[in-house]
């Protein structure tokens, strides 16, 4: 069987937007802004995430956090966002589409966080939307995956809002907060996305 790579040229910092939001791979000038939001949100987002380095929010963190973010896009493999509001450029949270898998898959898997301060406001559900465009146009994904523990039935629902649907159940999937959690798995096909058009900002092809 004959593999094939399918991708396109993508902007080193593509910006996207969508219904009050902005998204763009973070930047040096973003340390402050983010660090400060997670260190509000540690609490919030403990329960759903792996369990952080002792050096997260330092600068020199930060720092490399940005250097592999830029290789990752430049060999295609991830896109991780900032996801900002449009007119208060306040920043919101983060979202990356990541461990792009080319040939015969064309697919990758979706993981987001949102600062405490913005949760349950739906910012979250159409900056999803924003990337799920993003990835089946411009990416040209065929398939997007996500998963979440169980007790996060906040997450389940604005996947499902965003039309994708529970597939499976994978027990002992990721480790989260210290512990293997089981997880519900999600798949949205690029001929099953509800939304429409991504928009991009001056400058984006």
């Amino acid at each position: 069987m004959a593999l094939f790579r399918i991708t396109r040229s993508i902007d080193p910092a593509p910006l996207l937007h969508g219904d009050g939001l902005y998204l763009r791979p973070a930047q040096s000038n973003d340390y402050s802004a983010w660090a400060n939001l997670r260190e509000r949100s540690r609490e919030f987002l403990t329960p759903w995430e792996p369990i952080w380095p002792a050096d997260d929010l330092t600068r020199g963190a930060f720092r490399r956090r940005l250097r592999r973010q830029q290789e990752e896009i430049a060999r295609d493999e991830s896109f991780a966002f900032l996801i900002f509001q449009e007119h208060s450029h306040l920043l919101l949270g983060g979202i990356t589409i990541g461990g792009i898998r080319r040939g015969v898959a064309q697919a990758a898997s979706l993981g987001y966080w949102m600062g405490a301060p913005n949760a349950g406001k739906g910012h979250m559900t159409r900056a999803v939307g924003v990337v799920a465009a993003f990835g089946f146009s411009t990416l040209r994904l065929h398939r997007l995956e996500a998963a979440c523990i169980p007790e996060n039935a906040a997450s389940a629902k604005l996947l499902e809002r965003n039309g994708f649907q529970r597939e499976g159940f994978a027990r002992a999937y990721l480790c989260i907060n210290g512990a293997w959690r089981d997880h519900y798995l999600f798949g949205l096909l690029e001929s099953e996305f509800p939304g429409g058009q991504v928009r991009r900002g001056p400058g984006v092809g």
